[in-house]
């Protein structure tokens, strides 16, 4: 199978077109992740890269327009640019939830064609739909009729038996061809008889040669590499080859990553100089969310892994992890923590 004339199985570095704009907004993106991405997670993430593409769990687009609409989908315009990722494939119910997302100020509509669960496969969204391109197609297409904003998809390269060659050319194909604005892609298959959701994240061999193949097949198009990207050392050398890069359980379990997304990927200056200036920061939001009755445990959750590698890391965790949870815990605690790890004191935090 050529591609613009080239042989794409030879090993070459794609030579990347200036990009516009469009395309620089997908250059660092942090994965949608089920119980980890929710709005207290992306205020912490905000104040660590101005930079990075944050996107939503993923939600149901019935429950969009059936359920709490503002709990599940509301959030603080301080997290944008953020996208909201929707799971569905009937495309009548996507473009009224994409409108309904569209109305609350996000800034991109995500497809999820990639999760694994039993439930989404239950629910015929997710993995599965790599089986049915032309449903896909159908929604993207019923989107980008309802919204003026990118929607955009996220898949596997394949599932199950299907030859990931003939699965990913032939799916990106039709849904570019249907309006999407960008393909992320997880470079791995998903098995959706015999691994669950968990193996399913590392045991299928990543492919990145295959995405920096399609890249090829879709200049125009902005491609994302998602899967098994934890450094930026790693982002970079796959930004030689296509438009953008997605990090996942590596940006949530070591989030003082992105400290250095701004000025490594971006040659921006960084938010701030260190962890410890972004947890300063953070502290209004976590009094905030405390007056309205938010537990501190479900904002510091996702603190747990910013000290990771620095002396007293560990005491830092334990003591937020336990404490936290105490009713009626408040900032106190996690100034506590912070004592582990070094935090600077008041008087030097305030120069």
């Amino acid at each position: 199978m050529s591609v613009n004339g080239r042989d794409p199985a030879a090993p070459q570095e794609v030579i990347l077109t200036e990009k516009s704009s469009d395309f620089n907004a997908w250059r660092f993106c942090v994965a949608p992740m089920m119980e980890w991405t929710d709005r207290h997670c992306r205020s912490l993430h905000r104040l660590l890269s101005r930079r990075a593409r944050l996107y939503t769990e993923m939600v149901a687009a019935g429950a969009v327009l059936h359920g709490p609409r503002a709990r599940l989908i509301g959030f603080d315009p301080a997290e944008r640019p953020l996208a909201v990722q929707l799971g569905g494939s009937e495309p009548e119910e996507l473009a009224a939830a994409a409108r309904a997302c569209a109305d609350f100020g996000y800034d991109e509509i995500n497809l999820n064609v990639g999760c694994p669960s039993k439930r989404v496969k239950k629910g015929a969204f997710g993995a599965c739909l790599m089986r049915a391109p032309d449903l896909v197609a159908e929604g993207v297409a019923a989107m980008k009729a309802a919204v003026a904003l990118p929607v955009t998809v996220k898949c596997r390269i394949g599932v199950d038996e299907q030859d990931p060659e003939e699965a990913l050319f032939g799916f990106a194909g039709r849904v570019v061809a249907a309006g999407a604005d960008a393909l992320i892609v997880h470079a791995r298959k998903a098995w959706l008889d015999g691994l669950s959701p968990k193996d399913n994240r590392h045991i299928p061999p990543l492919d990145y040669d295959i995405v920096r193949r399609l890249k090829l097949a879709h200049p125009d198009v902005p491609v994302v590499v998602n899967g098994g990207l934890t450094t930026i050392e790693a982002t970079r050398e796959r930004l030689k080859e296509v438009d953008g890069v997605m990090v996942g359980r590596a940006a949530y379990q070591d989030p003082a990553l992105l400290l250095a997304v701004d000025p490594e990927l971006f040659g921006e200056p960084a938010s701030f100089a260190d962890a410890f200036g972004a947890v300063e920061a953070y502290v209004p939001y976590l009094e905030a969310r405390l007056a309205e009755g938010v537990p501190l445990a479900a904002m510091t959750r996702h603190m747990l892994g910013l000290y990771n590698g620095r002396p007293g890391a560990r005491a830092f965790r334990r003591h937020l992890a336990t404490q936290a949870q105490r009713r009626g815990a408040g900032v106190e605690v996690l100034r506590e923590a912070l004592a582990f790890v070094g935090a600077p004191d008041e008087a030097q935090a305030a120069e």
